[in-house]
């Protein structure tokens, strides 16, 4: 009889804690270089991933690493010590590699091996298991023998599908590096056999599988091949990230790795729980590259987020073209926090990252935050500013002192030019506004200025999205409130958003002490700030959006979904928004995406340390938290 331990270290059933076997085998190794708050490993930085490679700026030099928690300590003692005892017994045996595994989540769980797990002699899984992925899927069925990706597979869509030919030439790309495999795309005629030795890509219409709604996807694996069906290409991409996770961590490396290369067999049903899922980055405070911006894009398609929120306007900088008002970019773009250049995009760059995201299923919100966090544009102009007097520019870091004269016709001249040509050059529905922190502005002006810059956004084709202070300033019919709010928020002002959903406002969920990504981890985080409490990766994902606002008298539906901001007054490099963003960013996707009967922390800090060797091999330099139990790598 095979016996495993449970989190509580009593014996379970194989299925419960394949992950925390991994966790015990990898601490017989010895202790790996922890890296915490803004350090780096005493070991050499892994091969940047071919997806991220854009420029990485030096961090500061390495601070000597804190100990594993206490809290890590007995209960890794306990499991060593039982997993030992039933070794020695013969009490624990390798896993058949033949067979597929994966633990059950969500509506179709099961047992299941880790098919391909081994001893201690070797422990390595050369087959994950099929639900030991991020977000967890909506339902997962293990069974059959895995498919191993080889020199002679093909992936193979409809040769009427160019949808699906182009998540296959993503695929393709992925792959290539690491495996040395050619993967070439071919059609997948009528009368070939079920996977055919492939991976087969399907695009299907009418009632077949309407469940599957337009980002699901179903994911069939056995020793014949692989099948992705889905009814819209983002449904494939989606499922296309839930193959890649799959498979070794080393497959996202960008030279030439040893296999095997083995999917699990069995079945993947799956679906987001919410329509929208976002991450925003300010680019104001600091401003940041067309391929550092790429880079993000790439580790949110990862984790199945949709949206990204920029951020391009703030006190400190603006940082889009904008041809009828040209120095709010060459003079308004021209610094940042801190002093530094600053920068903007041009038009051209604009478009290429629209068209970069849009090829990886992410919808572009562009932000123009007004009427407050206005220096920059009222530094450029003097007519914008109620006494005709440009302030100078600014590089510190305080909010609410600024504010365009809402009394003033050109105020709304400005308005209109501004979300005139950032709306021709945003193919996505939704413009946002901003709203938040107009302390400068008297209630009557904002209600006013808000009223009016709400029917530009709708004249021009778009949907109005507002930092949730919109909220009481009448938003139009079909506007979205983004709410920022955290334990502190008043009820008064929870009341106030509340009664906006009771309209038909739909709520973005981005709580400051949850999802802020800037917020400080613990008290050593040498980044970020900790206005809205220290927020740990376990504090990050223990939440359910559809509970969060219920007390003050929001309804499950009025919520749209989720947002992680990541606001950059400290961060200027990607190696400091990789160290802010991860390990947190993978669970905000989850709560996006999962089903809540899928989310529990204690199951879902073993499924994010088995990301850790995926983030390394993707040059990500994540922060080890010690609330994760992180394999050593």
């Amino acid at each position: 009889m095979v016996y495993t331990l449970t989190t509580d270290g009593a014996l379970g059933s194989d299925g419960e804690v394949r992950l925390l076997r991994t966790t015990v085998l990898n601490s017989l190794k010895g202790p790996k270089p922890v890296r915490q708050h803004g350090t780096s490993p005493t070991s050499p930085t892994p091969p940047t991933s071919r997806v991220f490679s854009a420029l990485r700026t030096p961090t500061a030099p390495p601070a000597s690493p804190r100990p594993p928690s206490r809290r890590l300590r007995a209960p890794l003692l306990v499991a060593i010590a039982l997993f030992s005892c039933l070794a020695a017994s013969g009490g624990v045996a390798a896993a058949d590699p033949g067979d597929g595994g994966g633990g059950g989540v969500g509506g179709g769980g099961g047992g299941g091996g880790g098919g391909g797990w081994r001893t201690a002699a070797g422990a390595a899984q050369s087959v994950r298991p099929l639900g030991d992925v991020v977000p967890a899927p909506a339902s997962v069925r293990p069974g059959g023998k895995p498919y191993a990706i080889t020199g002679s597979t093909r992936i193979r869509v409809d040769d009427d599908s160019r949808e699906a030919r182009s998540v296959g030439t993503y695929l393709a790309g992925l792959l290539r590096p690491s495996t040395g495999y050619d993967l070439r795309i071919t059609d997948d005629r009528p009368g070939r056999g079920h996977g055919d030795d492939g991976i087969r890509l399907r695009l299907v219409s009418g009632d077949r599988d309407r469940a599957l709604g337009d980002e699901g996807y179903r994911l069939e694996s056995d020793r014949d091949g692989v099948t992705l069906t889905a009814r819209e290409p983002a449904g494939l991409f989606h499922g296309v990230q839930t193959l890649r996770q799959l498979l070794p961590a080393a497959v996202e490396r960008d030279s030439r790795q040893r296999g095997p290369w083995k999917v699990a067999g069995g079945t993947i049903t799956d679906k987001p729980r919410y329509a929208y899922r976002g991450a925003m980055l300010d680019v104001s405070r600091h401003f940041f590259s067309v391929d550092q911006v790429k880079r993000y894009i790439d580790q949110l398609a990862l984790y199945k987020i949709n949206t990204l929120h920029l951020h391009l306007s703030d006190d400190q900088g603006w940082r889009i073209a904008i041809d009828s008002w040209p120095r709010l970019a060459a003079h308004g773009g021209s610094t940042q926090v801190g002093g530094g250049p600053g920068g903007y995009y041009t038009k051209a760059q604009y478009r290429e990252l629209v068209r970069y995201a849009t090829s990886r299923h992410l919808e572009v919100v562009p932000e123009i935050d007004m009427p407050g966090h206005t220096n920059a544009a009222l530094a450029s102009y003097a007519e914008l500013n109620c006494d005709g007097v440009a302030p100078p520019l600014y590089t510190g870091t305080a909010v609410g002192f600024s504010s365009l004269c809402a009394s003033k016709e050109i105020t709304y001249d400005f308005v209109d030019d501004v979300v005139r040509e950032l709306a021709e050059l945003t193919p996505g529905r939704y413009l946002h506004i901003g709203g938040d922190e107009a302390h400068s502005t008297s209630h009557e002006d904002y209600v006013e200025f808000m009223r009016r810059t709400q029917a530009v956004v709708g004249k021009y084709g778009k949907k109005v999205v507002g930092w949730h202070q919109l909220t009481g300033a009448d938003p139009v019919k079909g506007a979205v409130a983004q709410y920022w709010g955290y334990d502190a928020t008043g009820a008064a002002e929870r009341a106030q958003v509340a009664e906006a959903t009771k309209g038909g406002t739909k709520l973005i969920l981005s709580p400051a002490d949850r999802v802020y990504l800037d917020m400080k981890y613990d008290r050593n985080t040498q980044l970020g700030q900790s206005w809205a409490g220290l927020v740990e990766v376990n504090r990050s994902y223990d939440w359910d959006p559809a509970a969060y606002l219920a007390d003050a008298g929001v309804a499950p539906g009025a919520v749209l979904g989720v947002e992680a901001p990541l606001w950059t007054e400290t961060l200027s490099t990607s190696d400091h928004i990789e160290e802010m963003a991860f390990p947190r960013l993978p669970g905000v996707a989850e709560i996006g995406w999962s089903p809540q009967s899928a989310r529990d922390w204690d199951t879902y800090k073993y499924r994010l340390a088995a990301q850790g060797p995926r983030l390394t091999a993707l040059g990500i330099d994540y922060y080890r938290s010690p609330v994760v139990p992180w394999p050593a790598e």
